[in-house]
Formats: structure tokens, C-alpha cells, sequence
């Protein structure tokens, strides 16, 4: 059995964060563990409030999975504050949790902040150069590269920066955009480019952009299928392309459950194997 282990908060409408996560992995039909790092107050109109738990109440939940079951990746998501972003680290490298695929989850979809300014800092310095990969929108890249992102030239560069913090590969995802804006000027209303950098070369994944108005918990749910095909032993660019696919389906099948953002369809292509 293959297993992904995510930490991340959780969201009671399940269209993000843990529940998307463990939903995502059973589609892969990889076995999810998770932890939780913070409970919110959201439905599909937006986050109302959250509460981040205790950075030792953290550790505990992942040393308690980690001492019992093997773990073949490991995703994380939301992790509120400073705090618990410096004691995640740590837990990555004393019980040397593998595979690990950062989401850096700064901002939710409807604006509110899912990280203070210290955690940010901490992610950068001690997380980052942990992961097997981060995996930003395009704002997200911009926060963590310190630079303005208008074209295709100027997510390779911030690639480049990211990767120079110590992160083994970048993926800047091209779904969101900032103010309107996409990976290339031309054509980013038509599709959807993911580009990934592995300190050597560039890759980029297109799919056509899907007409849907608004949707919730894509990044949740494309760091999640990179987790999983990197458990089921994927190299790297396999699990970006494979997630991509993957997302894409999902949002085509989004579903208007609530009053606000659809919410993407998990099981649209049934449960996959490998």
C-alpha cells in the first residue's frame, strides 16, 4: 500500500486543505494520513476565521502517524503561523519525511491571510530548502521571489530565485492569476501553463483554461496529485503533468454545492491505480 501523508488546516466545507487532500489521494488510490495544523470557519463564500493549534499538538499528530506507518510522501499546506511553519521543519528532518511537496499557502481564495509575516520568513529559511518541490500560483511566487511576475521570462526568473533559496524544484503554477495577469501575455486566457524548474531545465505543461467562474481548493488539490504520484514512484515531471491533467478534469466537473465557489469534483476519472 502506498501512503501520502498531508499537514495542512482543515476546511468543513471540504473543497480545500486536508479534506481536499485526503480526497485527492484516494482518487490515486494512495492511502492518506494526515495532520492538522489549524481549524477554520469557511464555506464556499469564504473563510470567516481561523485557529491554528499548538505547534506541539502538531508534532504530536505527525510523530504519532510516522511511528506507525510508513510514509511514501508527504504534503504540506496551511501552517497558520511561525510557530508551527519552525516545528513542521524540524519534524521533516528528524523523522526525515519523504518527498516533500510545499504548498505555500499564504492567502485564501477569498483574501484572507493564512500565514503571518514571521511565518513567511520561517517557510522561506527553514521549510523551503526541505521540500522536493514548492508549488506556488503566481502571487505566492511573487511573495517568495521578491519580484513581479509579467510574463513567461519572468516566472523563470523567479523559478530561479526560488530554486536558489534551496528548494530542489519549482513549480509555478499558471491557473491563478495577479491582477489579470498570466505566464504568457498572449494566450493565458486560452490555457493554463504550469511551469517547472529542476535547477537544470525548464518545463512547461499546458492544458486549455476551462470557463468556470469561480472554484476553491485548486492548489490544495494539484500539490496533493503531485504528492501522490510522487508515492507511487513518479519522477517529478510525470506527477506535474499527471496533476495538472488531473486538476483540470476536476474543475470541467466543478459543482455548485453551495452559494459560492464550485467545488471541484475529486472522483471525476473514478479511482485511479498507479
Amino acid at each position: 500500500m502506498h501512503t501520502a501523508l498531508t499537514i495542512a488546516g482543515s476546511d468543513p466545507s471540504a473543497g480545500a486543505g486536508i479534506q481536499a487532500d485526503l480526497k485527492t489521494f484516494a482518487a490515486f488510490g494512495v492511502y492518506g494520513l494526515s495532520a492538522i495544523t489549524a481549524v477554520t470557519v469557511q464555506n464556499t463564500a469564504g473563510v470567516q476565521s481561523v485557529s491554528s493549534l499548538s505547534a506541539d499538538l502538531v508534532i504530536a499528530q505527525i510523530e504519532a502517524v510516522a511511528a506507525d506507518i510508513a510514509i511514501h510522501a508527504t504534503k504540506i499546506g496551511m501552517l497558520a503561523t511561525a510557530a508551527v511553519t519552525e516545528a513542521v521543519a524540524a519534524a521533516v528532518e528528524e523523522l526525515d519525511l519523504p518527498l516533500v511537496v510545499l504548498d505555500p499557502v499564504l492567502v485564501s481564495t477569498s483574501g484572507e491571510p493564512l500565514l503571518d509575516a514571521d511565518g513567511v520568513q520561517a517557510l522561506c529559511l527553514e521549510l523551503l530548502p526541505r521540500a522536493r518541490v514548492v508549488t506556488p500560483n503566481i502571487p505566492e511566487a511573487e511573495v517568495l521571489s521578491g519580484r513581479r511576475i509579467e510574463s513567461d521570462d519572468d516566472a523563470r526568473d523567479a523559478a530561479r530565485r526560488i530554486f536558489g533559496m534551496g528548494a530542489a524544484a519549482v513549480i509555478i503554477k499558471g491557473g491563478h492569476t495577479a491582477e489579470g495577469r498570466g505566464l504568457k501575455a498572449e494566450g493565458s486566457k486560452q490555457e493554463v501553463i504550469d511551469l517547472l524548474f529542476d535547477g537544470k531545465a525548464f518545463y512547461e505543461f499546458r492544458t486549455p483554461r476551462i470557463d468556470v467562474k469561480r472554484t476553491h481548493g485548486t492548489g490544495c488539490t494539484y500539490a496533493s496529485a503531485v504528492a501522490a504520484h510522487l508515492a507511487l514512484g513518479h519522477a517529478l515531471p510525470e506527477a506535474a503533468g499527471g496533476a495538472q491533467h488531473f486538476v483540470a478534469g476536476a474543475i470541467a466537473h466543478a459543482q455548485a454545492v453551495g452559494h459560492g465557489a464550485a467545488l471541484l469534483d475529486h472522483f471525476w476519472g473514478g479511482i485511479l491505480k498507479g
